[in-house]
């Protein structure tokens, strides 16, 4: 997937771009940054994959934290030990992806599958499942008609199923560090699956240019806060907006 994005950067005649993601597009834009392409010139995520390792192996294997760990890190970790107790969902569809025929029958049982997603704030999603009963709002909370159109869009389109498989087909890890080089920036949101401390973020990605935590939004950032999200990328990607780094890109 990466490697399809910078190819669709290239048709479509950018010579200098930018990358953003969270969920899984976390993990595609940590990809690019691997990857490293010519005219990437930096990657913004709301999903970072900053565990270091002997954290990550600790998480895995179900154990204590390491020793050592800073008030905030432990903070991380019991966030993330939580949020590993939670996937159910994510755990199925990585084990039996084409099973999951019932989410395309129904669209009761579409919707049920599709709400039942955790956060930090619990399981399910706090945000989602507040919005249900919201029908408009001044500060840019979700509402049910946006909750609706999204279970729609899956139920017309007939990706329900097919979404899944994403889980199934990769074989990567999740929040562990991953290696990247080029320049990052990151937001924490208070609502994500973990708030990544700054520590952790230095290590991972050792040319970071931007790490900023604000005060609302969660897993569903760009969906949930989109004010406070394109805020977010407009300070992230500063740094890298000269006009010598632009080049043509728009």
């Amino acid at each position: 997937m990466g490697r399809a994005w910078v190819q669709l950067m290239r048709r479509l005649g950018y010579s200098r771009y930018v990358a953003q993601g969270g969920d899984w597009g976390a993990f595609v834009v940590d990809q690019m940054g691997l990857q490293a392409p010519e005219g990437l010139l930096a990657i913004h995520t709301n999903m970072p994959a900053t565990v270091p390792a002997d954290v990550d192996k600790a998480l895995l294997a179900g154990a204590p934290p390491p020793s050592g760990l800073s008030p905030e890190e432990k903070r991380a970790y019991q966030q993330l030990e939580r949020t590993f107790k939670q996937v159910e969902y994510a755990k199925y569809m990585a084990a039996r992806p084409q099973t999951l025929y019932g989410i395309a029958d129904s669209p009761i049982g579409l919707a049920a599958w599709l709400l039942d997603h955790n956060d930090a704030d619990g399981q399910p999603a706090e945000a989602v499942v507040s919005a249900l009963s919201r029908t408009t709002s001044a500060t840019g909370e979700l509402t049910r008609e946006e909750i609706l159109d999204n279970i729609t869009l899956y139920w017309l389109t007939n990706t329900g199923v097919s979404a899944s498989r994403l889980y199934w087909e990769y074989k990567g890890g999740f929040f562990n560090a991953k290696g990247v080089k080029i320049p990052v920036a990151l937001t924490v949101f208070p609502g994500e699956q973990y708030e990544a401390p700054r520590s952790w973020a230095e290590r991972a990605y050792p040319n970071l240019i931007y790490y900023n935590r604000v005060d609302k939004g969660g897993h569903f950032a760009a969906w949930e806060q989109p004010d406070i999200f394109a805020a977010e990328l407009r300070a992230g990607f500063r740094p890298v907006r000269t006009p010598e780094r632009l080049g043509n890109a728009r």
